[in-house]
C-alpha cells in the first residue's frame, strides 16, 4: 500500500515543461546535422548501397537495403527532425524518426556504433514523452500549451544518459583498462603529431592518467550532474572530455549529442531561458493559453509503466554477457549493446576455404571480391560476422559449383589489445554446419591470457 502511494505520488509530480521543449530542440537539430552529414559524405552510398552484401543482426535478415531508394528513408528522416524541431506533429514525427533511424542502422552491423544505438533508444523513449506539451506548432495550434508536465519524463532522459556514462565507467574496470593502459596505449601512440599534448602521447604516464581518468569521469559524471552545486563543474568536466576525446578520436557526432544532451540535468529556469532566446533570435510572437497545470498523458499510468519497463531492460540486458563462458572481449558474446565504449583493439585476418568433398579440392576465397574494407575489417574480428559471411558463402559456391556438397572452413589470427597474435577460429570445423544463434559459439578457439574485471 505505501509503495502505491509513493509510486502514485511521483507519478504525478511536477516539473516545468520547458526543458522537454528545449531538449527536442536541440535533439532535433542534432539529429538534422548529422543526416545531412552522413549524407555529403556520401556514406549512403558507400555503406547501404554500394555493398553486395550486407551483414545483419539475429533476427533482423528481413531488414534489407532500399536500394537507390535508400535516400527516401534518409529523405523521412530529415523531415521527422524538422517536426520535432518545431513540435509539428510530434508524436508521428517522432515515431518516424525512430522508425527510419533504427531501419537504417539495422540494415548493416558493420556500421554499429553505440551513439547509434543510444539515438535510437533515445529516439524510442521520446515516443513517450510530452515533449511538445509547450513552445511547438501542436500548441499554437491548439492553443493550448501546458506549463508543467510529470517529473518522471524528465527524469527518465536524466535515468538514461546515466545508464550510458556509469556501465560505460563499469565495463572500465577490467585489468586490460587499468593496469595495462589497453587499448588507450596503442591508440595514444599514433597521436604525437597533435599540438601541445602530442609529446605525452608516448609516455606510460599519459596512458594511465588517461585510462584511470575516463574510468572515474564515467563513474561519477552522473551523479556530479545531479547535485546543483557541482552541475556547473560536471558540465565543463563534460565538454573538455568530449571535445578532447573527439580530437583524439574520429568519432563523429558522439561528443556534441552528450554535451548537448547532458543539459537536461540543468534547471527549467536555464531552459527557459534558451526559449526566450530563440523567440527572440526567430521574433516568434505566439499567444497561446498557456495552462499553468501539469501535462497528464492518456493512460497515464500505463505509459509510466512502458517507459520504466524499457529502463528496466536497459538495466538488465548490458550483463547478458554472463551467460556466456570464455573471455567477453576475446568472444564478443554480448558486447554490443552494453555500453563498452572503445575497450578493445583487434588486429589481425580471417581466411575461408571451400572444400568440395566429393573431390577434396579446396580454394581460398577472396574476400574483397564479396566484401569492402571496412566490412572486411569488421568481419576478421567477430565471430557473428564470421558464421554469417561463411553461410553466405556457402549459398554463393553452392550454386556456382553447381553441389550441395561443400564446406566453408576458417583460420583466424587476433592481437587482442596489443597481444600476440593468436589462433581465433577452430579451422576443423565446418561453419555450415554451424547456427548462427543466441548460444555460445564452442568453434571459438579459448583465450589464453586473463582479462579481470567486469
Amino acid at each position: 500500500m505505501v509503495i502505491n502511494q509513493v509510486i502514485n505520488s511521483y507519478i504525478t509530480k511536477k516539473t516545468r515543461a520547458a526543458s522537454l521543449a528545449a531538449f527536442r530542440i536541440l535533439f532535433g537539430i542534432l539529429m538534422l546535422i548529422s543526416l545531412i552529414r552522413f549524407l555529403a559524405n556520401g556514406w549512403v552510398y558507400k555503406f547501404y548501397i554500394a555493398p553486395k552484401f550486407h551483414f545483419k543482426y539475429y533476427g533482423f535478415s528481413w531488414v534489407v537495403s532500399w536500394g537507390e531508394y535508400t535516400y527516401l528513408l534518409f529523405a523521412i528522416a530529415i523531415t521527422s527532425c524538422i517536426g520535432i524541431i518545431v513540435g509539428y506533429k510530434y508524436r508521428l514525427s517522432i515515431i518516424l524518426f525512430f522508425l527510419s533511424f533504427t531501419y537504417i542502422e539495422l540494415i548493416d552491423k558493420t556500421t554499429y556504433l553505440n551513439h547509434y544505438y543510444f539515438i535510437s533508444i533515445l529516439s524510442f523513449l521520446l515516443c513517450f514523452l510530452p515533449l511538445n506539451a509547450i513552445f511547438s506548432v501542436d500548441a499554437y495550434k491548439k492553443n493550448k500549451a501546458y506549463y508543467y508536465v510529470p517529473a518522471w519524463t524528465v527524469d527518465s532522459i536524466k535515468f538514461l544518459l546515466g545508464i550510458v556514462y556509469f556501465y560505460a565507467g563499469l565495463a572500465k574496470l577490467n585489468s586490460d583498462w587499468l593496469l595495462r593502459a589497453q587499448p588507450l596505449k596503442i591508440w595514444l601512440s599514433s597521436k604525437t603529431e597533435l599540438p601541445l599534448v602530442g609529446r605525452f602521447m608516448n609516455d606510460t604516464w599519459f596512458h594511465y592518467a588517461m585510462s584511470w581518468s575516463g574510468a572515474i569521469y564515467d563513474l561519477t559524471i552522473p551523479f556530479l550532474l545531479l547535485m546543483r552545486k557541482t552541475r556547473p563543474f560536471a558540465f565543463v568536466l563534460v565538454v573538455i572530455f568530449h571535445v578532447f576525446t573527439r580530437i583524439l578520436f574520429p568519432i563523429g557526432m558522439f561528443p556534441f549529442i552528450m554535451i548537448i544532451a547532458t543539459l537536461i540535468f540543468f534547471s527549467s529556469e536555464l531552459h527557459e531561458k534558451f526559449l526566450e532566446k530563440i523567440s527572440q533570435i526567430f521574433n516568434i510572437k505566439s499567444k497561446v493559453n498557456v495552462i499553468r497545470d501539469v501535462y497528464l498523458p492518456e493512460n497515464l499510468k500505463k505509459t509510466f509503466f512502458v517507459v520504466t519497463l524499457f529502463l528496466a531492460i536497459q538495466l538488465i540486458l548490458p550483463f547478458r554477457y554472463l551467460l556466456y563462458p570464455g573471455e567477453l572481449f576475446w568472444t564478443e558474446e554480448g558486447y554490443r549493446f552494453s555500453w563498452r565504449v572503445m575497450l578493445i583493439e583487434k588486429a589481425g585476418y580471417t581466411s575461408f576455404r571451400v572444400v568440395k568433398f566429393d573431390t577434396g579440392n579446396s580454394f581460398t576465397v577472396d574476400n574483397k571480391y564479396f566484401l569492402n574494407a571496412f566490412q572486411q575489417k569488421q568481419m576478421s574480428t567477430q565471430p557473428d560476422f564470421i558464421v554469417e559471411y561463411a553461410h553466405f558463402l556457402g549459398e554463393h559456391y553452392k550454386k556456382e559449383l553447381k553441389t550441395e556438397n561443400i564446406g566453408i572452413f576458417v583460420e583466424g589470427y587476433i592481437s587482442l589489445n596489443g597481444r600476440l597474435s593468436k589462433p581465433f577460429i577452430d579451422p576443423t570445423i565446418d561453419l555450415l554446419k554451424v547456427k548462427d544463434n543466441f548460444e555460445h559459439k564452442n568453434w571459438i578457439l579459448p583465450f589464453e591470457d586473463e582479462i579481470k574485471g567486469l
